[in-house]
């Protein structure tokens, strides 16, 4: 993922602390119920769609850009279907960020799936009983979106 402008500066007076991140994931699925997704140039793994939402952007929006950023596709966000602080990553370079995570059930609309930046390796549809392999982050994301359940969080209380 590339690292957006406003995080650079951030980084400028803040070093490598820990940084508290608002991300977007977005599960894109066509009209025959593939999943669109993504083989990461950073990871080299697949994976869905997500990335950081710019300062006043809105998450929804931030979806559909990156989706759009990455591989061509122009998509509607229909619902939430998670909501999640995940853990601390920290990066090749030491800097540590802590992402709370919204992710969106996206519907395609138009384009065709390609690699358009230079996050993605690969890009392509799968049918969602055929995935390459995919970490748990994004199995769960996808499993919830297929879902028709709530919104899903976790109300554990660690304080």
């Amino acid at each position: 993922m590339a690292t957006p402008d406003f995080i650079r500066a951030l980084r400028a007076s803040a070093g490598h602390q820990l940084l508290w991140l608002p991300g977007v994931t977005a599960v894109v699925f066509d009209d025959r119920g593939r999943v669109l997704l993504n083989r990461r140039s950073d990871t080299r793994r697949w994976s869905v769609i997500g990335g950081i939402p710019d300062p006043g952007e809105q998450p929804a929006a931030c979806a559909v850009r990156e989706v759009y950023e990455e591989t061509a596709v122009r998509c509607e966000a229909e619902r939430v279907v998670l909501v999640q602080a995940l853990s601390p990553v920290r990066y090749d370079n030491g800097d540590v960020c802590q992402y709370m995570d919204v992710t969106f059930r996206c519907r395609a609309l138009a384009g065709e799936a390609r690699v358009n930046d230079d996050e993605s390796l690969e890009v392509g549809w799968f049918t969602v009983d055929a995935l390459p392999d995919l970490k748990e982050f994004a199995l769960f994301r996808i499993k919830q979106a297929m879902s028709d359940a709530p919104t899903w969080f976790d109300a554990t209380d660690f304080g």
